[in-house]
């Protein structure tokens, strides 16, 4: 089983930038897909970005889409969530996730948190106006 340790979270003005890292432990995170996903007050948690195992593929939610940035890092078994130009709809507990396959299937799948099998504790993520 792997452990997920997001950090990174904070307080920051609307336009402003955060880096999320996020660390496993227990096994090895290069062989599976990663994902980040956001849950607000209130909402469902939703889909930000997923990156391939190799790195080939990163898809976006479109509402992050040319603001985040998904990279990873095997050597170091980490997975980081570039955000910059955030506004205050992006509030939200962040959380990382490894997916339950190998290899991504169809938006269908990588979209849905029913298909990611360790979760870490989230951090928190408040984007003030």
């Amino acid at each position: 089983q792997v452990q997920l340790v997001e950090s990174g979270g904070g307080l920051v003005q609307a336009g402003g930038s955060l880096t999320l890292s996020c660390v496993a432990s227990g096994r090895t995170l290069s062989y599976y897909p990663v994902g980040w996903f956001r849950q607000a007050p209130g909402k469902e948690r939703e889909f930000v970005a997923v990156i391939s195992r190799t790195s080939r593929s990163t898809y976006y939610a479109d509402s992050v889409k040319g603001r985040f940035t998904i990279s990873r890092d095997n050597a170091k078994n980490t997975a980081v969530l570039q955000m910059n130009s955030l506004a205050p709809e992006d509030t939200a507990v962040y959380y990382c996730a490894k997916y339950n396959s190998p290899a991504l299937g169809g938006t269908t799948y990588y979209t849905e948190r029913h298909f990611y099998d360790s979760w870490g504790q989230g951090t928190q993520v408040t984007v003030s106006s």
